[in-house]
């Protein structure tokens, strides 16, 4: 779904220092900013690489509850933690890449200037991304949960041995897992782990779950698309090595035998905007250097 955003008044700048060798892109956007009139605010870590003349507050949940707008420099990754920690407070993010595919951002960071313009002209809009709620289960997990916005991943750890899991839909058997391990994802995290272990690609105005295994050991087990009303619950049935639960590509418990871990849809949302001249299908082609065939 999109909604415009309201006035632009306290903009939110939050760097991924690790991506950002240089101040000089942060300076160049904070220069774009407060020359359009808007107040500057930036993050402690933000803060440290460079950006003067601006409020510092802890984090990027700080500085949701007071911003108008999030710009977000890094990868997906980046991308990703700030969009979970503000999902609750709803404030919109724009991302500028400066790591490698970004499909999660909207620009990149030698289009800074036209990006800034276009925003500041209204040429955009805000999509509101579906998250993915994790509640574990078991003997050594009291009903722990884990909010993400790509994907769920129960997975072996470093021993190259089989997991097995049985997989229900809304209480009906689907089948049992024996593989590496099984991703479950929303439509924005379908072009992440779930599209290098051969799932689909899935348009982010899906109402879908993907669930896609990794390197499944019966061949005919191939990625399902579930709706994104459905309950989905994962059992650990049996393994040969260490399980582990994932959510966009951190770590957050390891599982045992017996555990069980259900998935629905959260009731929170990730708002990313969309600068206007560039659609899903055009970001895949460019990003994913798809050419198709010439006549």
């Amino acid at each position: 779904m999109k909604k415009p955003l309201k006035q632009i008044n306290r903009v939110g700048l939050i760097a991924n220092p690790e991506k950002v060798k240089s101040a000089t892109v942060l300076k160049q956007a904070a220069r774009a900013i407060t020359k359009a009139g808007r107040t500057l605010l930036v993050d402690k870590a933000t803060a440290a690489i460079g950006v003067s003349r601006a409020e510092i507050l802890a984090d990027a949940a700080s500085l949701a509850k007071v911003c108008d707008l999030l710009v977000v420099f890094g990868g997906d990754g980046t991308m990703l933690r700030v969009a979970r920690e503000a999902a609750g407070i709803g404030t919109p993010i724009m991302g500028i890449n400066m790591g490698g595919l970004g499909f999660l951002t909207t620009a990149s960071a030698k289009k800074l200037t036209l990006s800034f313009a276009k925003l500041w002209d209204g040429n955009y809009t805000v999509d509101s991304l579906s998250m993915i709620d994790a509640i574990v289960s078991g003997s050594n997990n009291a009903d722990s949960r884990h909010l993400a916005v790509n994907d769920v991943v129960i997975s072996r750890g470093t021993v190259p041995r089989l997991i097995e899991v049985a997989v229900a839909v809304d209480g009906e058997p689907l089948t049992h897992y024996r593989s590496d391990g099984l991703i479950i994802s929303t439509p924005a995290g379908s072009t992440a782990y779930s599209l290098a272990a051969g799932g689909a690609v899935v348009a982010p105005n899906a109402e879908v779950f993907a669930l896609t295994p990794i390197c499944p050991h019966t061949l005919s087990n191939r990625s399902v698309i579930i709706g994104i009303k459905s309950t989905i619950t994962v059992q650990i049935m049996d393994h040969r090595a260490d399980t582990y639960l994932n959510t966009d590509g951190k770590f957050k418990s390891e599982l045992a035998i017996g555990d069980t871990v259900t998935i629905k849809r959260s009731n929170l949302k990730a708002r990313l905007v969309r600068l206007s001249g560039r659609s899903f299908f055009e970001t895949l082609r460019h990003k994913l250097q798809w050419s198709g065939s010439h006549v």
